[in-house]
C-alpha cells in the first residue's frame, strides 16, 4: 500500500469513528465543523435575526447552514469560496477567490453597500505536511479574511476566524486587539485534540474615530 493509500484508509477509519461525524450525518450538516461554531455560539451569543452575515471559506457549507437554521431565516449571509457549494436557502454563494477584484465587487453588490454584522472564516490552506509552508499559508489566509473584516465590519460586529498555533500567531493576536473591544481564542471541543488550529474571536468592532 502507498503512502497516500495508507494516510486516506486512516482519514475513512478516523472519520467512521467520530462521534462529530456521525451527529452532523444524523442532524443533516454537512460537516463536523457545525460544532465547533455552535460551542463558541453558546459561549458568545454572536447571532441574533437581522444581522448581515459573511462566511468566508464556506464550502462544503456547513456554517452557512447552521446559521441560517439557528435564525431561522432571518439573516442575510453571504458565502463565498473558490470551490463549488451546493445551495442553501436563503443564503447567497458567490464562488471564487474573495481577493479577486471581481468577486470583491459581486459581495459589494450583495451588500448594497451594507456594513455587515459578523465576518467568519473557517479556511485553511491545503496541507503539504510541510509546516515552513503550511504555517504561513494558513497565517495569509487569516489575513485576508482580517482585512476583509476591517473593510466590512460595522462598529460592534464581530470576526471570528481559524487560525493555527505557530509562527505569526501573537503578531496577528497583536494586531487584531486594537480593532476589537476584547480578542479571545477558543479551541472548541469539537477540534481534534492533535489539531493546532484554535478559533479567534474579535467581539465588537470599537468604533473608527
Amino acid at each position: 500500500m502507498s503512502k497516500r493509500s495508507h494516510s486516506s484508509s486512516r482519514w475513512l477509519q478516523r472519520q467512521a469513528s467520530d462521534l462529530y461525524v456521525q451527529r452532523a450525518h444524523k442532524e443533516g450538516f454537512r460537516s463536523r465543523a457545525v460544532y465547533k461554531l455552535e460551542e463558541i455560539e453558546q459561549r458568545h451569543q454572536l447571532f441574533r435575526p437581522g444581522m448581515r452575515i459573511v462566511d468566508l471559506g464556506s464550502a462544503p457549507g456547513s456554517w452557512s447552514q447552521w446559521a441560517q437554521k439557528r435564525l431561522d431565516g432571518q439573516a442575510q449571509i453571504i458565502a463565498l469560496d473558490v470551490l463549488p457549494m451546493d445551495g442553501l436557502p436563503e443564503v447567497t454563494f458567490i464562488q471564487g477567490d474573495f481577493t479577486d477584484p471581481a468577486i470583491l465587487q459581486a459581495l459589494e453588490t450583495a451588500l448594497a453597500g451594507k456594513a455587515v454584522d459578523l465576518v467568519m472564516s473557517d479556511m485553511a490552506p491545503n496541507i503539504s505536511g510541510l509546516k515552513a509552508v503550511d504555517q504561513p499559508r494558513a497565517m495569509l489566509l487569516a489575513e485576508l479574511a482580517y482585512e476583509t473584516a476591517l473593510e466590512w465590519l460595522k462598529p460592534g460586529g464581530h470576526f471570528l476566524c481559524k487560525v493555527f498555533q505557530g509562527e505569526g500567531f501573537d503578531e496577528y493576536l497583536r494586531v487584531l486587539r486594537p480593532h476589537f473591544n476584547k480578542v479571545v481564542t477558543r479551541k472548541p471541543q469539537a477540534s481534534r485534540p492533535q489539531s493546532r488550529e484554535v478559533y479567534i474571536l474579535g467581539y465588537s468592532r470599537k468604533k473608527t474615530s
